[in-house]
């Protein structure tokens, strides 16, 4: 194949770039509009990728009367996070802000006129599938769920509520730790050799330690958020609020543990398809219904919930995340002491 040279790609491109929202060409192409139905030169807008389309989806929504401290601060006072299978961490600058571990910073590449970081984990909803349907306890819990009409998790978080006993649910898993690098780190660490860990495992295999490792897991993936949100504030983010969407944010457990973990309310979308939500306001950007998409985001994103922290748990969970930042110290450990022998050996 022949190589594209620097040149080359100037002669396809040219040289003008569309920020998203932007109209591209003169709309619709009569090709184009035969093939889907729609009027020939209706409005095209300049794209962006699903996750990004589900941060514009929610970060920008107007919060006003909600009681939050995003309130009356600019958007870069906010992280949108786009929780499914994986999970993407955005949030936005003024001026570039360079952060270990986190992509970016890329001009314009979500909000026009500002810089995106975006931090990420490798596996989260699969992760958490994972370990639910790989316990011995998994045809029991099936069976139960499918008894009473709910799904899989909905069951979960009901039993974890019949086990707790006085005691605050997150509070169930004092001894018991996971690291949730089952597929690597992505961020902040960007160490695809990582591996994940459980300590605190015991010979009991029922529902109430299925249940608990699913929680373990969930606390472990919100710990790995609260460590891509230090990292992000000790560049020089100021974050204070976040903002959930995507299959996750639907679990109220998950929306939770983040809130509790990270001490920073949980915004909902009233949307569930916060991804459609973000390509609507692209299209009505280029159609001319709003002169920006900051204004578009503000009119079309809509607040659906807000979770707060529960402050009084804090102390449990910056304990927590102690233990959660020795697992990977100790695993870099065990790393060490196996290395001489790989070296010795292959």
């Amino acid at each position: 194949m022949k190589s594209i040279t620097f040149s080359d790609h100037h002669k396809i491109y040219r040289n003008r770039i569309l920020s998203p929202g932007e109209s591209v060409g003169k709309g619709l192409t009569p090709e184009a509009a035969k093939d889907l139905g729609l009027p020939e030169g209706i409005a095209v807008a300049a794209s962006l990728i699903d996750a990004h389309a589900g941060g514009l989806g929610v970060i920008g929504a107007d919060v006003k009367g909600h009681n939050l401290p995003c309130e009356n601060q600019p958007i870069t006072s906010r992280v949108a996070m786009i929780c499914g299978t994986s999970s993407c961490h955005m949030g936005v600058s003024e001026t570039p802000i360079f952060v270990p571990g986190v992509w970016g910073p890329y001009f314009s590449a979500m909000v026009p006129g500002l810089w995106l970081n975006e931090g990420g984990q490798s596996a989260t909803g699969k992760l958490i599938d994972h370990v639910v349907r790989g316990h011995v306890a998994f045809p029991e819990l099936q069976a139960k769920a499918a008894a009473s009409a709910h799904s899989i998790y909905t069951y979960l978080n009901s039993h974890l509520d019949l086990i707790k006993k006085s005691l605050p649910v997150g509070f169930l898993t004092v001894d018991l730790h996971v690291w949730p690098d089952f597929h690597g780190n992505r961020s902040p660490l960007t160490d695809l050799t990582l591996k994940g860990m459980v300590v605190g495992l015991t010979l009991s295999q029922g529902l109430d330690e299925l249940a608990l490792i699913y929680l373990a897991t969930i606390q472990a993936i919100a710990l790995g958020t609260r460590h891509i949100l230090e990292t992000m504030q000790a560049a020089g983010h100021h974050i204070n609020t976040l903002f959930l969407c995507g299959g996750l944010s639907k679990n109220p457990l998950f929306v939770q543990m983040h809130a509790d973990i990270t001490g920073k309310p949980v915004v909902l979308s009233k949307e569930a398809e916060a991804v459609l939500v973000g390509a609507a306001i692209l299209g009505a950007c280029a159609s001319g219904d709003f002169a920006s998409i900051q204004e578009a985001m503000a009119k079309m994103g809509k607040v659906g919930r807000v979770v707060q922290p529960n402050h009084e748990h804090k102390r449990f969970y910056d304990k927590k995340y102690k233990v959660f930042l020795k697992l990977v110290e100790h695993q870099r450990e065990y790393r060490s002491i196996m290395d001489s022998f790989r070296s010795g050996v292959m």
